[in-house]
């Protein structure tokens, strides 16, 4: 199934948080928190504006990216976690250094 994203929504797949801290603790499934990054699946056609263009998103496919802890609809897709989000819930790009 393939899901494309409307006006300035983006489908996003959650990276996995880390299972040890960085002491080295391992943390059981409970105590994890949600991830706030993921990788950007999906991208929709960009916000319609008034004179009937679009506005270009700043995120495409492939981009690694931080959003809010409380940000987006989270949906299932085949079995995979994602969450839909408009881009202004998106934080920050991740780049390599």
């Amino acid at each position: 199934m393939r899901i494309r994203p409307l006006d300035d929504r983006v489908l996003i797949k959650p990276i996995e948080a880390e299972d040890k801290t960085a002491g080295g603790i391992v943390l059981p499934d409970t105590a994890k928190e949600k991830s706030q990054r993921g990788e950007v699946v999906e991208v929709g056609a960009g916000k319609l504006l008034e004179t009937g263009d679009r506005a270009a998103l700043s995120v495409k496919k492939g981009d690694r990216v931080v959003f809010g802890k409380y940000a987006g609809t989270e949906i299932k897709i085949e079995g995979t976690q994602h969450q839909i989000m408009r881009e202004h819930e998106i934080l920050a790009v991740l780049e390599e250094a």
